[in-house]
């Protein structure tokens, strides 16, 4: 059975099919095989499992996120413009070629250091060995950065060979989104995208946004040249580029840019083909969808009549300055009415999930296929929207000390008379279709009661049907993933982009930031210590205090210590990685207590990366 999504529109514009004829323009050839190996053999992505979404919409998926996913799974290198080229289906995201003088420009290069790889040999296959002079990260999520040491290397980088345009703020945001709530976030995204799921007609079909997420090694080398400045022009090997700041928009730190020698506008990832996230579902900082709308209007008085051709990070480009201006409107009033009939609806005493019911996108809107909810949808959008303004309470003082999800179900399940009753309650309502309900009201009966089999049972073939009837390509995977662990147990966190490169790159200040963020609290009321600390490689000192189970940390401090560390600043590599000993190794010495510092990493607590989702 099919049901709709929140984010499905009543109506579908399947008489338009300009996106298949867009999806395959320019294209030139694709790998032998798609299946992309790491050192040890692992099969890290692998594009032609997605050759099953072809023909009619299988009875398990959505007409409509099927018709995505055919567009989505197209695998190759294609031609923008002469000159400029995407490898596409290599990753969730796309990686772009610019032809310079003497090389190419690699524009966000993937997830994954092996996927990056495969693709840069795909384009020299057929534009001949050129080498990489610069990389530009359009901005700071790991899919559009951690490939980069599949394209080059930090040696090259150190020894001026290969220039690293970002954004302002981009390490700072890099970091600390895959950091400090990264634990939380990596084993959300496992749902959000499905990465333990089959790929087949009943799990996989594609996150809206691509396929799904590369499982290789994530990298990070640092920017050598930071934009700050729209209108901040740049000549790269010959070839000039155009900057615009787009930041607080899909990301904290974002760019758009124009060549426009080859007149080509880039957009990043500030319009593609779906409505995009304000608030992923992997959790995130709230985005902005105003200053998002206001800055697609200044792409598209600055750069449209200087553009024959744009492109993202993510799906197929749009050609002709009509096409262009239309693509980027469109877009631009989607984020635009979202944020203004919102608040609309604030103002007139709503709440989110209220307006999330109510608000709806104009004809004009939901005609366009690319504004359609494969990866954001209007529901939860609607509700991060009421969630930047608003927070979490809705007014309602009913709701303001409500019980924890399991002590609330224990009651429900109490007042409702037993598990069994609710079960098969439930079973009535989901015979009549009624998913919703029933996952709402079986959710109270897991969480009160987690090894009821039944109920376990029940719950996962009613996420199931809400993922089979979902548009939403996102949604598909968080309630396909449930299904699978209420079904099979708990699979954890099958990838993180906390990786090595992650580690190392921290500053002084988010090391001590990670830190604080790992204190046990209770655990550490008792403490009350002092640590100086001198680093011998940028000569930066600092003082932290551990009291009240809170760790302060203030720079340059002439206080006395109960112990002194003289280190390195790669020293902080091992201590982020909690070994004392392989700092020493690394050239940490110390004076004084140590004690002070011993005590700090006994009342550490790291995150859980296999933490309860759809169980307590």
């Amino acid at each position: 059975m099919i049901v709709n999504s929140p984010s499905s529109a009543p109506d579908f514009p399947f008489d338009d099919t300009q996106d298949f004829i867009d999806v395959r323009r320019g294209f030139l050839g694709t790998l032998d095989s798609s299946k992309i190996l790491n050192a040890s053999g692992d099969v890290i992505w692998n594009a032609d499992a997605y050759t099953f979404v072809t023909g009619e919409a299988a009875a398990t998926v959505h007409p409509s996120l099927w018709r995505q996913s055919q567009l989505v799974a197209a695998h190759g290198l294609f031609e923008v413009v002469p000159g400029i080229y995407q490898g596409r289906g290599f990753d969730l995201s796309n990686i772009t070629f610019v032809e310079s003088d003497n090389g190419v420009i690699v524009i966000d290069p993937l997830i994954s250091t092996e996927t990056a790889a495969a693709a840069l040999e795909l384009y020299r296959e057929h534009r001949g060995d050129r080498a990489v002079v610069a990389v530009i990260y359009t901005h700071s999520h790991a899919d559009h950065f951690g490939g980069v040491k599949g394209v080059t290397t930090q040696a090259e980088v150190d020894a001026g060979t290969v220039a690293i345009y970002a954004p302002d703020g981009f390490m700072q945001h890099a970091i600390e989104e895959n950091l400090f709530a990264g634990t939380a976030m990596s084993r959300r995204a496992n749902y959000m995208y499905g990465v333990a799921l089959p790929i087949s007609a009943t799990g996989g079909v594609g996150a809206g946004l691509g396929q799904t997420t590369s499982r290789g090694t994530v990298s990070l080398i640092a920017p050598t040249v930071n934009i700050s400045i729209t209108g901040e022009t740049h000549v790269i090997d010959g070839v000039r580029v155009e900057f615009q700041m787009a930041p607080g928009t899909e990301a904290p730190s974002e760019m758009h840019f124009l060549f426009p020698d080859y007149r080509a506008l880039c957009m990043a990832e500030n319009a593609t083909h779906t409505l995009h996230n304000l608030l992923t579902l992997r959790g995130a900082v709230v985005r902005d969808p105003h200053i998002w709308s206001h800055y697609l209007t200044e792409a598209i008085a600055r750069y449209t009549d200087h553009a024959d051709v744009a492109f993202a990070s993510h799906h197929w480009p749009t050609w002709g300055k009509a096409n262009i201006v239309e693509f980027l409107s469109t877009q631009r009033d989607l984020y635009a009415y979202l944020h203004d009939q919102t608040l609309r609806m604030i103002n007139q005493g709503f709440t989110g999930s209220e307006i999330a019911e109510t608000l709806q996108l104009p004809p004009a809107l939901t005609s366009k296929w690319h504004t359609h909810g494969y990866y954001g949808s209007v529901s939860h959008n609607v509700k991060a929207i009421y969630q930047r303004y608003m927070g979490w309470y809705d007014g309602n003082p009913a709701r303001l000390w409500q019980h924890t999800p399991v002590d609330a179900a224990v009651r429900y399940v109490e007042y409702m008379g037993g598990a069994d009753s609710i079960v098969a309650k439930a079973q009535v309502s989901y015979d009549a279709g009624d998913y919703r309900w029933v996952a709402e009201v079986l959710d109270h009966v897991v969480f009160a009661e987690p090894d009821h089999a039944a109920g376990k049972a029940l719950l996962a073939d009613t996420l199931e049907q809400l993922g089979f009837g979902s548009e939403n390509g996102t949604w598909r995977s968080v309630y396909l993933s449930g299904a699978m662990e209420l079904r099979t147990g708990n699979f954890g966190s099958v990838q993180s982009t906390v990786s090595e490169d992650i580690l190392k790159s921290l500053s002084i200040t988010q090391f001590f930031d990670a830190f604080a963020i790992q204190i046990d609290g209770p655990k550490a009321w008792h403490i009350d210590s002092s640590i100086s600390w001198n680093f011998t490689d940028t000569g930066e000192t600092y003082r932290t205090t551990l009291k009240n189970g809170v760790l302060v940390y203030v720079a340059n401090s002439a206080l006395p210590s109960d112990l002194t560390l003289t280190l390195p600043h790669a020293a902080i590599l091992a201590l982020a990685a909690g070994s004392i000993e392989a700092a020493k190794q690394a050239g940490l010495t110390t004076a004084g207590d140590e004690t002070a510092l011993t005590s700090v990493f006994a009342v550490l607590s790291p995150g859980d990366p296999a933490f309860n989702i759809v169980t307590p």
